[in-house]
């Protein structure tokens, strides 16, 4: 549901151009500090790019489901540090305020991480609750105006950097799966700790640990929704966006590699002709680019339908695991397509991507989850039959 082509195309040029001309150059700095530039952070909260599904009426720029897919197509076309950076917070870091978050306070914490002030992330995977969610260990007792939240939660993206946590906590003693858990927003405050930054396979300059929460106290006017027991609704209803985004930001990685795998092998000759020339190479390409078409038709039907209202549960999980598989193809393709070159860093950034996008298959469900949970809702769409 494009609601403004002019100023979507606009959008996009200038993520193109941003990402092409400021980016690039800038992802082997990135790699070896592990970390941003700040300067470059204060230029994307200049431009907007913190608040891009946020709605107007809270600062942000309020796109809807299909306009969000095409621009992190356009985002991810670069090394995963930039897509971290922003996405979360367009992303999980605010989804569940957006989605269910009362007015109140949507006013209060909106507007901040639309512009980038507050940066989010979502607190949901623990030691004990990865694959299966719903077994959250992690308590919120409530003491008067306040809940007291004790445990932990691992492997959250932008944990270290993070400002404010959705978290998903225990509020009713004694219940399991998904009943009895709530959502809250918490600022770091006493109480809340985070980790140093995890020294990861890929992925460099996205800061990733843990959160540890030790009586730490959250006013009940932080409880998202106002509501207790709710809080597993709240994360699926995120997390159904959250994979057609995710989808989206495995294309773009994709594209990139075989944009420089096309140009690397069009470059260098072997044999007395260029590379590209040969049919085997070819097959890889035209793979590649085939798989490259189908996600990105499979992501902007899935994300028009979301637009139109309809239950997209089964179609974005399809889409992330076809993706993020997809993308680890084609990460591999690349690779062999640049041979040695393709295995030594100092000789293209294909090592670097080869790695970065390996984390795709694992977090926002592993694909093996994903093969149960389509499985599991297409045997249940025949039955209903």
């Amino acid at each position: 549901m494009i609601r403004d082509t002019a100023r979507l195309e606009a959008l996009i040029a200038d993520i193109r151009a941003f990402v092409r001309e400021r980016w690039h150059p800038l992802e082997d700095r990135v790699s070896r500090e592990n970390d941003i530039p700040p300067d470059v952070v204060d230029e994307l909260r200049r431009k907007g790019w913190f608040g891009w599904s946020i709605p107007e009426a809270y600062g942000g720029l309020g796109l809807t489901t299909e306009e969000l897919v095409l621009c992190a197509m356009e985002l991810s076309q670069s090394s995963v540090a930039l897509r971290a950076r922003v996405g979360t917070n367009t992303g999980i870091g605010s989804e569940a305020l957006v989605a269910d978050g009362t007015d109140e306070q949507k006013q209060r914490w909106l507007p901040r991480m639309a512009t980038g002030e507050l940066t989010g992330c979502l607190a949901l995977t623990e030691p004990e609750a990865g694959s299966e969610a719903s077994n959250v260990q992690t308590t919120a007792r409530r003491d008067g105006d306040h809940y007291v939240l004790d445990g932990s939660k691992r492997f959250i993206t932008n944990a270290p950097v993070a400002d404010v946590f959705t978290v998903i906590a225990r509020t009713e003693e004694g219940s399991r799966g998904s009943k009895g858990v709530s959502a809250f927003l918490v600022e770091r405050s006493p109480g809340l700790t985070t980790s140093e930054p995890y020294r990861m396979m890929g992925q460099s300059g996205s800061h990733v640990g843990d959160v540890h929460f030790k009586d730490c106290r959250v006013h009940a006017s932080q409880l998202i929704g106002g509501r207790e027991g709710v809080g597993f609704q709240t994360v699926m209803k995120v997390l159904n966006k959250q994979r057609l985004h995710l989808a989206a930001l495995c294309t773009g990685p994709a594209i990139r590699m075989l944009d420089l795998a096309i140009a690397h092998t069009t470059q260098r000759s072997q044999f007395g002709q260029a590379v590209a020339d040969f049919q085997l190479v070819q097959a890889m390409i035209a793979d590649s680019r085939t798989e490259i078409f189908a996600a990105r038709s499979m992501i902007l039907e899935a994300a028009r339908a979301r637009d139109r209202g309809d239950d997209v549960a089964m179609t974005a999980s399809m889409c992330k695991y076809f993706a993020s598989e997809m993308c680890g193809r084609v990460a591999d393709r690349a690779v062999q397509m640049f041979g040695g070159a393709g295995y030594v860093a100092d000789f293209s950034p294909i090592e670097r991507y080869y790695r970065d996008v390996r984390l795709f298959r694992l977090y926002e469900g592993t694909s093996q989850i994903h093969q149960l949970n389509i499985a599991k809702l297409a045997l249940r769409e025949a039955g209903a039959r």
